[in-house]
């Protein structure tokens, strides 16, 4: 039996399903934009048809922490949790319920999340709270590169529960904690204390600033959200310094000896945003069509993963958390059953693929979607659709009208498996930074 690796999973902030060389990114005026995902992908698994569980961040998130469906807890029905949450009892992720992070800490790992947290404020909710014995980072949404303050002006950086200002761009002072980390655990992972750490960049979430966009700092701090700015330049700019960043913690896991039996997951907690490049997938964020919800998935384990592979496996946030649990030996919750369902042998074998039903739905817009084989069912704004994905990607052709005992088939499916979660509250909130007022619709 293989060792049990140390895992490092690393989650980019509204990255678009083709931002990366490896999923069919173009080039940029100085060159590839991410190089070392790249690498590691060729290295290592690449999945072609994985999803976030959610097509926005906060949501996502709670699945990941819990490898359950988001729906099952109430802070997930906010679309996002925004800073006015700030203070509530309920809108966060319940320090009771048992963690990705408190699984594996249960089962002998150190535990650390350097980056974005966005499951509720403290005092109520925190990293520390759910499973990490240490916390670096945000813990909201969006926070600006430079002064690290939220978009309500104030700062929001910490380590564990106490603020703590620390000058430099963010996405190189995460990069850096995790190479810090890294060194601090290899000497007890060597003699079989494995680590978990969660990276959760904010980039190349809004706003758009590169290392040499200080100035910008100011010029934004009143509304995050940049309206006015931003490029495809400044965007692929910020990728490369996250995949510039993830080249230091790889270069650290392998001066230390780890690298080989460490798991190494990279995805997005939802689809593109303004500047991402979805091609050929229509939508993104907080669109259950395709570019909303289509992610990049690369996994990298040197002593288990062949290289080179690509599979074309099903999968959702919370099946790569039921497969960490799985590889690390850890026990679920028995009261917390899992919906996740473990990845493990599709890593060993990518040929390995099994039927896996998906299942989304979105208070905003009435949107509900169902993946089932090559086949998807949706509906936005009171329509109802069918797609064959493979054949459309772009979800362009309804077929519908013509295969309409499938489309009821898909929906009285999606419908019983709605009536296994609990409602969506009359109080849930929907928070849009922007709307075609701002900018045309795609």
């Amino acid at each position: 039996m293989t060792q049990r690796p140390n895992i490092l999973f690393i989650v980019a902030d509204d990255l678009g399903f083709a931002d990366l060389g490896c999923y069919g990114g173009r080039e940029a005026a100085f060159g590839p934009v991410s190089p070392v995902l790249d690498q590691l992908a060729a290295n290592g698994i690449r999945f072609t048809q994985g999803y976030s569980n959610s097509p926005v961040c906060s949501p996502t998130r709670f699945a990941l922490m819990t490898a359950r469906y988001q729906y099952r807890l109430r802070g997930a029905a906010e679309e996002p949790i925004n800073s006015k949450s700030k203070g509530s009892q309920t809108l966060g992720l319940p320090p009771a319920h048992p963690t990705l992070p408190s699984l594996l800490r249960g089962a002998g790992y150190r535990t650390a999340l350097i980056g974005k947290w966005h499951l509720g404020y403290p005092p109520t909710f925190g990293p520390l709270k759910s499973g990490y014995e240490e916390f670096f980072g945000p813990m909201s949404g969006g926070v600006d590169y430079f002064s690290h303050a939220s978009n309500n002006g104030t700062h929001d950086l910490y380590a564990g529960e106490e603020e703590k200002h620390e000058e430099g761009y963010l996405t190189d002072l995460l990069s850096q904690r995790a190479v810090d980390y890294v060194r601090r655990m290899a000497p007890g992972a060597a003699q079989g204390t494995p680590f978990f750490l969660s990276l959760h960049y904010t980039a190349p979430h809004w706003p758009w600033e590169t290392r040499e966009d200080h100035a910008l700092s100011q010029e934004v701090k009143d509304n995050l959200f940049h309206l006015h700015g931003g490029n495809i330049h400044t965007y692929r700019r910020m990728i490369h310094h996250m995949d510039e960043g993830i080249g230091w913690v790889v270069e650290a896991l392998r001066e230390t000896g780890q690298l080989d039996n460490t798991l190494i997951v990279f995805t997005s907690d939802n689809g593109g945003e303004r500047f991402s490049d979805n091609w050929p997938l229509v939508g993104g964020k907080m669109d259950l069509t395709e570019g909303g919800i289509r992610v990049p998935w690369i996994a990298h384990w040197p002593a288990a993963i062949a290289p080179g592979g690509v599979t074309q496996q099903h999968c959702l946030t919370m099946d790569w958390s039921a497969t960490m649990v799985e590889l690390a030996g850890a026990t679920p919750d028995a009261q917390y059953p899992l919906d996740g369902v473990s990845l493990a042998g599709v890593l060993r074998q990518p040929s390995n693929t099994f039927e896996r039903p998906l299942h989304w739905r979105m208070n905003h817009r009435g949107q509900r979607a169902m993946r089932l084989g090559d086949y998807k069912y949706l509906r936005v704004d009171g329509n109802d659709y069918l797609f064959n994905i493979p054949a459309d990607e772009r979800e362009r052709a309804n077929l519908g009208k013509h295969q309409p005992e499938r489309l009821a088939a898909m929906r009285a499916a999606w419908e019983a498996w709605n009536a296994s979660m609990p409602p969506i509250p009359e109080d849930a909130t929907i928070s849009l930074g922007y709307s075609y007022k701002d900018m045309p619709q795609r």
